[in-house]
């Protein structure tokens, strides 16, 4: 696969720019990162949405409720994750939020039985996207609690941006050393990614990661070096997921929301299934 130094230039402004934003977010505060992550999940849920309709033609019939009801449970479901710090009447916002992500599944219910468009394979395909999308994003709220109240302030950031930093490092060079030297195809779902590049781009994102934030950020390298090898391998997968999913579609790209790089699952496929198998790593380890 040779490097196209046209489509790298405007991946490479688009992703700048990307960056910054998404830097901003995990680094401002609590709320920045919240509404990052929450407007994340929207786009890539939605994205969702419109590829089942392509690939499961019966869920291209559900109504529009049903449709933006599980966008709402999707959306509930990241403030019943993110514990934001609000409480009404001696009750908190999570708590709200986990009822009303009951209460919303049993109006659709009831609304697809009165309409008689009921289905129980569309259901699943929605059941299916809260989980992967939905469930699977929101994780990363607890991964920010973990060391929100460490003895030299909130750096909650720090084991997600691990994450995400990995995510970026080990996509840039599994495209470039694939672009370079790649000559047998990874998979028959993904035909231009290959074994060279996916191979550098573990190892390349790992050591980095383990050698460089381990010299700025109060975790030990060996707790870096776990975090970093779960996200780079599961978001090997994660991208390839999503890619079988396009494929199925026959499409290129799951929307347009960045030049060069496509719509919110391109862009953030790889940390949908990180972010559960990292949250999972900390479960079992620490």
């Amino acid at each position: 696969m040779a490097l196209n130094f046209s489509v790298l230039k405007v991946r490479t402004i688009s992703a700048v720019i990307f960056a910054a934003i998404m830097i901003g977010g995990i680094l401002w505060n609590q709320w920045s990162f919240f509404a990052l992550f929450t407007m994340i999940q929207f786009g890539c849920l939605f994205e969702y949405q419109k590829l089942m309709r392509i690939i499961v033609p019966i869920y291209a019939a559900i109504t529009k409720f049903h449709q933006w009801g599980i966008i709402v449970i999707g959306l509930f479901t990241t403030v019943a994750l993110a514990a934001l710090p609000f409480a009404y009447k001696g009750v908190s916002l999570t708590t709200y939020a986990t009822y009303s992500i009951i209460v919303v599944a049993v109006i659709i219910l009831l609304v697809e039985l009165v309409s008689k468009k009921i289905n129980l394979k569309a259901l699943m395909v929605s059941a299916v996207g809260i989980i992967y999308i939905s469930v699977g994003l929101s994780l990363i709220f607890p991964l920010r609690a973990i060391m929100s109240n460490s003895f030299i302030g909130d750096i909650g950031y720090t084991i997600p941006l691990i994450l995400i930093v990995t995510i970026w490092i080990n996509d840039t060079a599994a495209y470039l050393v694939g672009s370079l030297i790649g000559r047998r195809p990874l998979s028959p779902i993904s035909p231009n990614k290959t074994w060279e590049g996916t191979i550098a781009g573990i190892l390349i994102s790992v050591l980095l990661v383990t050698k460089i934030m381990g010299q700025y950020i109060p975790l030990n390298e060996r707790s870096i070096f776990l975090i970093s090898m779960v996200a780079a391998i599961a978001g090997t997968f994660g991208d390839l997921l999503e890619s079988k999913l396009k494929r199925l579609a026959g499409v290129k790209d799951s929307g347009a929301m960045m030049p060069g790089h496509g719509g919110f699952l391109d862009r953030f496929d790889s940390i949908l299934l990180a972010t559960p198998f990292v949250w999972l790593l900390i479960q079992l380890v620490y």
